[in-house]
């Protein structure tokens, strides 16, 4: 393809929000030895998108400017380099792409092999792009940090998801109860029967005394914390915990920080564990697009935009009150 241009959005420096946004036509990328060149029918905002704009990883990321963003992305295969077995043209995918060069918001892009998988008839394009960051994510929390095991057969745990309606949050919801953990959700009013049927046995709404204690309706003491949300001190999970209670923080601040490395010093039963994503290989998204083909999983869409108002998108993702995920339809 060579030579052919194709639309795309880029910003081409720090913050700027919507407005930063640039519609633009640009060369269609050349797939090297390990990638796949694909058509986009889909692309998920994740928070951590707008954070790079926001230069929250400045100097290293973006790795250079003007930047195409987004990292989840669903489409057909329509080149592949020389080193790929594994797809055709035609076939078609989910990808994550390398955070530190971006792509999605486009017509077509270059994605590695290992980060590719088989996306089957029973899943759509916009199923398929809400995966890759929000339910790695939660999946890495629950079965690789807390070791729940998603077919039950691992000892009954308490979990607790903050910011459950979210992108994170509602699939991490539905992992745990695969999982048959007993499972309390925090989110507001407006989402709270959304969470319920996630699959929650509890749901806390957060702007309550009760919510915002994050103390379980039923006396229920958590085993898991998979913390999606900010702005929530050690002090209010402590009381909330079981002994060996663990709290996965999924946006650690320097107070997250010094409260885990205070808990290993002083060799503390109860635990706060930031975690990074850091996938560097297909199986475990692979697993997750099973699961939604079985209809065990489910994304749960906020909003759907063109690419023609990817601005509306960014601004819907701004927002921070995003109900599952926000997708940019290709």
């Amino acid at each position: 393809m060579a030579g052919k241009l194709m639309r795309a959005v880029q910003y081409d420096s720090y913050g700027g929000g919507p407005a930063g946004l640039k519609h633009i036509e640009v060369p269609v990328p050349t797939p090297n030895d390990d990638e796949v060149l694909l058509r986009l029918e889909a692309t998920s905002l994740n928070p951590l998108d707008l954070r790079i704009q926001k230069g929250v990883a400045r100097p290293f990321v973006p790795r250079k400017f003007p930047v195409i963003p987004c990292t989840d992305v669903a489409g057909e295969v329509v080149d592949v380099g020389s080193s790929v077995v594994k797809f055709k043209a035609g076939d078609k995918v989910v990808a994550l792409l390398n955070p530190l060069i971006g792509g999605g918001l486009a017509e077509y892009v270059v994605a590695k092999e290992n980060l590719t998988v088989p996306r089957p008839e029973e899943v759509s394009a916009a199923e398929g792009a809400g995966l890759p960051i929000a339910a790695l994510t939660a999946h890495k929390a629950l079965v690789d940090v807390a070791g729940i095991k998603l077919d039950g057969s691992g000892p009954r745990m308490n979990v607790l998801v903050t910011a459950a309606s979210g992108g994170v949050g509602h699939y991490a919801v539905q992992l745990a109860k695969l999982g048959n953990a007993h499972v309390t959700g925090t989110c507001g009013a407006r989402n709270v029967e959304f969470v319920k049927n996630l699959g929650a046995d509890e749901v806390l709404d957060y702007e309550t005394p009760e919510g915002a204690k994050l103390k379980s309706p039923s006396g229920q003491k958590y085993d898991v914390v998979v913390h999606c949300a900010r702005d929530i001190s050690w002090s209010t999970f402590e009381p909330n915990l079981s002994d060996t209670g663990k709290v996965i923080d999924l946006t650690p601040g320097p107070s997250s920080m010094c409260t885990y490395v205070l808990k290993k010093l002083t060799f503390s039963k109860k635990q706060l564990l930031p975690l990074v994503l850091i996938p560097k290989e297909d199986k475990e998204l692979n697993l997750l697009v099973r699961l939604v083909k079985e209809g065990k999983l489910k994304t749960c869409f906020d909003s759907k935009h063109p690419l023609s108002k990817a601005q509306d998108a960014w601004a819907k993702s701004l927002d921070g009150h995003a109900t599952g995920k926000i997708i940019v339809e290709i």
